[in-house]
């Protein structure tokens, strides 16, 4: 009896230069002439000697590289509202004065047109999964499952709405669990430990704990929140959450931001049982004047992963983790004196590899291999600026530009082709949003959702 053909692949790359992490360290290689065939979602084969076999979809990749879709590890995406709305200020008059008392009018409708601008454009920077953090995550949600991104997703909450901000924040994280076949992981979220109190802290671990969930939260944001809780707690910030439960047993906890972490949390960091993780969003910290950033080499020695984040674009004014792949790298050179850290090849780990580890999906998305998800991007390197290539690592991180990334692919389904999203009407979404602006950025009114005071 004849055996029946194999059913086509859902997709076949070829002709691509193809970035691989081969390792669980920070071991990386660059194949030439590579192919990769994907079939239910999944990196079926890649490699220079592939079968190549009959495809709904193929795509010829080449002068083109294949590498892991970027992570987004820490944003609020529909803040992409508020772009350039609150310029050169310092943190608390742009939190109290423009921010929170903006964010006191949004509706469904404004978080929905946000949420959709800014995955238009992480899509097109080459991202395929953020985490997000922010209010009104039923929409996000939503707009993540048409749109075909993949999510980490998190409901905010401050003590100030009291405990049912909590439940609101665990309600969406067990409904959305697991949503959009899969592209939606979801977090308990709550704000900070200068807008949580300790026993919404401690409420909240023991229901991560129940409930199998994780925690994203921001945390020693900055060097002034580290001293002001010193001053007020005698504590860190990191360490009133170890105090609370957050950082005990075996939770697992993506921090935003830790330019305020100082030596003495490192040990608090090193014995979390779970997996903790830092997500840096350095173009940030620079607006802001922050004097310190995330402090990657101390992190790293501890075992602790830091990825890669924009924030929000109303503080960052863009989405474009390529830009803080660059500015990590150069950034950790200054800070440390040592041009010889960050590499360019350590920086691609962190944006890939790490980044995925950072919200709990580094077995499944960060490297190109067969068994992992089919979240690939492909890297136009045939411009002037990019040419010649003499270190392909140091041509991506530092040359190279999100406007490079030609073709963005989710679970094997191709977002945006040669420059064009399949997905997402950016014309009709900005039109709409431009009749929202007048009302959404109103502070006539005097409300605010929280007072910053650190």
């Amino acid at each position: 009896m004849t055996p029946s053909p194999a059913a086509p692949a859902d997709l076949v790359i070829t002709g691509c230069a193809a970035l691989l992490h081969p390792d669980a360290g920070e071991g990386i290689e660059f194949a030439e002439d590579a192919s990769i065939v994907v079939r239910g979602g999944i990196i079926e084969a890649i490699g220079v000697d592939v079968d190549i076999p009959d495809a709904v979809e193929r795509i010829d990749a080449r002068g083109q590289l294949a590498m892991p879709g970027l992570i987004n590890c820490h944003t609020h995406a529909p803040m992409v509202a508020l772009r350039g709305v609150a310029e050169d200020l310092p943190t608390a008059e742009w939190f109290n004065d423009v921010v929170w008392p903006i964010e006191s009018n949004l509706t469904g409708i404004d978080v929905e047109l946000g949420a959709r601008l800014a995955c238009a454009e992480m899509i097109r920077g080459g991202v395929t999964c953020f985490a997000d953090h922010y209010f009104s995550m039923d929409t996000v949600a939503a707009v993540v499952e048409e749109c075909g991104i993949r999510a980490h997703l998190g409901e905010a909450y401050f003590s100030s709405q009291g405990p049912q901000g909590r439940e609101k924040s665990l309600e969406f994280a067990l409904r959305h669990r697991g949503g959009a076949d899969g592209r939606i992981t979801t977090t308990l979220a709550p704000h900070a430990p200068y807008t949580v109190d300790d026993a919404d802290l401690a409420a909240t671990a023991d229901l991560a704990r129940e409930h199998g969930l994780p925690l994203h939260i921001h945390a020693a944001e900055n060097r002034d929140q580290t001293d002001t809780s010193l001053a007020r707690h005698g504590l860190t910030p990191i360490e009133v959450l170890a105090r609370t439960g957050i950082l005990t047993g075996d939770l697992d906890v993506l921090i935003a931001h830790g330019t305020g972490i100082i030596e003495r949390d490192l040990p608090v960091l090193e014995r979390t049982g779970g997996r903790t993780a830092v997500a840096t969003a350095p173009r940030g910290y620079l607006r802001f004047a922050w004097p310190t950033t995330t402090p990657v080499r101390a992190l790293r020695e501890i075992g602790v992963p830091v990825g890669l984040a924009t924030d929000g674009a109303a503080s960052n004014s863009s989405l474009d983790v390529w830009e803080s792949m660059a500015l990590t790298s150069l950034i950790q050179k200054s800070t440390e004196g040592d041009p010889r850290w960050l590499t360019s090849r350590q920086a691609l780990h962190h944006a890939t590899s790490q980044s995925a580890r950072a919200v709990g999906l580094g077995e499944r998305i960060g490297s190109l291999a067969p068994g992992r998800k089919a979240d690939i991007i492909l890297v136009d390197l045939t411009g002037p600026h990019t040419q010649p290539v003499h270190d392909l690592a140091a041509t991506l991180v530092h040359s190279a530009r999100s406007s490079d990334v030609r073709t963005t692919i989710v679970d094997g389904r191709v977002l945006m082709r040669d420059r064009e999203l399949l997905t997402l009407d950016v014309p009709g979404i900005v039109r709409e949003l431009a009749e929202r602006l007048p009302a959404l950025v109103d502070r006539s009114h005097g409300r605010r959702i929280q007072e910053y005071d650190t």
